[in-house]
């Protein structure tokens, strides 16, 4: 008879698990790779949509810290339809490290994957972004959608160039341990409540994803563009909400931020914990 365990495993077979995982995930052909890319674009994308629906119109009517949890709640959408729909985050893939450090992947296979998944990320979450505004969804409850929509990427393009390089390893810090917990999961159920404490948590410190952002950024910079009159009675300050500081202000910083999170405060220590080879 087969033994059958239901107990969560433990760091030290979590840890060999990411450098299978990682292993894998390296070795994948790149045009797999590539579509399931851009189905976790457009998952955090979806996550973000819910996120910004729950805020809309919050501010002044619920406290700012029941407001964060409630957006930190719903955007756990999109992580859960990563892990368990098995797609490809880029964030999530910087845990990839572990493999590379161990020598099981090549510097080579390692940032092929990075290469190719963050494409595919900005492909899925901006391909998104662009549905969303063709539907109108930012017009609903009155425009306060729409009004939470602008206000998101005006606040991202505003952040200095430090200030969103340290919030975004901050961020990835808390998703790659959300991604690096669901590998000790014997079931569905645990990934989805391995998910939400941390993912909870980046979102209602104000965090900066990048991937999230591929999402958040383009939407505003989309109804800022094609549609003056909503843009008008929104009165935001929207003058920084420029392509230019969509790359230069918040998605390099915030991307540089989240690789070193992930790496460095998350892959690399349980590396060293766990995987290591003596000397």
């Amino acid at each position: 008879m087969t033994e059958i365990h239901i107990d969560s495993l433990l760091p030290a077979e979590m840890a060999k698990r990411a450098e299978d995982i990682g292993v894998s995930k390296a070795k994948a052909g790149p045009l797999k790779v590539l579509f399931l890319a851009i189905l976790a674009g457009a998952f955090i994308a979806l996550g973000a949509i819910f996120s910004t629906t729950v805020g809309a119109g919050a501010a002044g009517t619920l406290p700012y810290g029941v407001t964060r949890l409630l957006t930190g709640l719903a955007f756990c959408l999109g992580l859960i339809l990563v892990v368990v729909g098995g797609a490809e985050l880029f964030t999530g893939n910087n845990l990839i490290v572990m493999a590379w450090a161990g020598r099981k992947v090549t510097t080579r296979q390692l940032l092929r994957n990075w290469g190719v998944v963050y494409i595919g990320n900005f492909i899925g979450a901006f391909g998104t972004a662009i549905l969303l505004y063709a539907s109108g969804q930012y017009t609903f409850g009155g425009g306060l959608v729409g009004q939470a929509a602008l206000g998101i990427a005006a606040a991202k393009v505003s952040l200095g160039f430090w200030q969103a390089l340290v919030l975004g390893i901050l961020c990835n810090a808390l998703v790659c341990l959300a991604v690096w917990l669901t590998f000790s999961a014997r079931t569905t159920v645990d990934k989805i409540l391995a998910i939400i404490f941390p993912i909870t948590a980046f979102v209602a410190a104000g965090f900066e994803h990048s991937i999230a952002n591929m999402y958040f950024i383009p939407l505003g910079l989309l109804i800022k563009a094609f549609d003056p009159v909503f843009t008008a009675s929104a009165g935001l300050e929207l003058t920084r909400l420029t392509w230019g500081n969509f790359f230069v202000a918040n998605l390099i910083p915030v991307t540089i931020g989240n690789v070193i999170g992930g790496t460095l405060l998350v892959a690399a220590i349980y590396w060293l914990i766990f995987l290591r080879k003596p000397a």
